[in-house]
């Protein structure tokens, strides 16, 4: 039996420090070899995206199916199935709300894990669909003071900073000049962009700052220096995925900026709680076990 579960039920179930929690744990059980995943697969230069995986310990599995077109409104459609071998009782997830959570949380857990305990200054690159939620899960784990928005569309970014306004009504929330201006005493710097070229110069960027960048998602895209790549300790949310499909570190690796074997992965710093680098960057381009968290969640409370 087959039920649905509409986004505005999604975000009624799961709030965003819920999914940071069930994704950190997630990424460990990933890297304990508790997840059967393969590399996603993708279709028609990257405009559909097919993610399945199966959670060992549970005896459950989530397939994704999406389509992307970032010219329509929302850019993120498809569905997240979950099923359990113990039930027939199946679940048909949208997936914008799904998608939003893992991303949003996937940050969360690096902020958490790898900027500074103090830090309270973003710089928000991108004011489309995910950023809103990159926000907020930032904020739940460095409550933010300061926040500046970076889009190239300005109707976009003053819309994000309304909406920002009233999720953080205590901190300073703007649409910034440019990014030299968003990333002037900026500690924490999120990118969630379709740029084909680096957002900004390593120069530009607080010698302590740490990164969140979740865009870049297909080999011809880039958000970050192969300066920046090549001077942080740069984590990932899976390896192969990332050398596979996110532009900037493809192109980092293949100048010889980065060397392959030393991207970390999220799950195995989380085991291992690393002593924090001066300059971090985590790169992500999602990968099944998030959405798995997320639809963990809302199968056990959707009844």
């Amino acid at each position: 039996m087959n039920r649905t579960v509409d986004s505005d039920t999604v975000f009624g179930l799961v709030e965003m420090p819920d999914a940071i929690e069930a994704v950190r744990s997630a990424f460990v059980d990933f890297e304990l070899g508790e997840f059967e995943m393969p590399t996603r697969l993708s279709l028609g230069e990257s405009r559909f995206l097919v993610m399945p995986t199966y959670h060992r310990p549970t005896g459950s599995a989530v397939v994704k199916s999406l389509s992307l077109n970032f010219d329509r409104t929302p850019p993120i459609s498809g569905t997240v199935t979950w099923v359990e071998l113990a039930t027939v009782n199946n679940l048909v997830i949208e997936a914008e709300a799904v998608t939003a959570l893992r991303t949003g949380a996937a940050v969360g857990v690096a902020t958490d894990l790898l900027a500074a305990p103090d830090a309270s200054r973003l710089a928000m690159f991108g004011a489309g669909a995910q950023a809103y939620y990159q926000v907020q899960a930032v904020h739940a784990v460095r409550p933010l003071t300061q926040v500046k928005v970076v889009d190239l569309d300005p109707v976009r970014a003053d819309n994000l900073v309304a909406s920002l306004k009233t999720l953080l009504p205590d901190a300073a929330v703007r649409v910034a000049a440019d990014g030299a201006d968003a990333l002037a005493d900026a500690d924490i710097v999120n990118c969630a962009t379709t740029a084909r070229s680096p957002l900004f110069s390593i120069d530009a960027l607080a010698p302590s700052a740490h990164v969140n960048a979740i865009g870049a998602f297909k080999p011809g895209m880039r958000e970050l220096p192969n300066e920046l790549l090549a001077a942080a300790t740069v984590f990932v949310d899976d390896q192969a995925s990332v050398l596979a499909e996110a532009g900037d570190v493809i192109e980092a690796v293949g100048s010889g900026f980065v060397n392959a074997d030393d991207l970390v992965p999220i799950g195995r710093a989380l085991r291992q709680s690393p002593r924090r680098a001066a300059r971090t960057v985590f790169k992500s381009v999602g990968i099944a076990a998030q959405d798995w968290a997320v639809a963990h969640l809302v199968a056990r409370r959707s009844g």
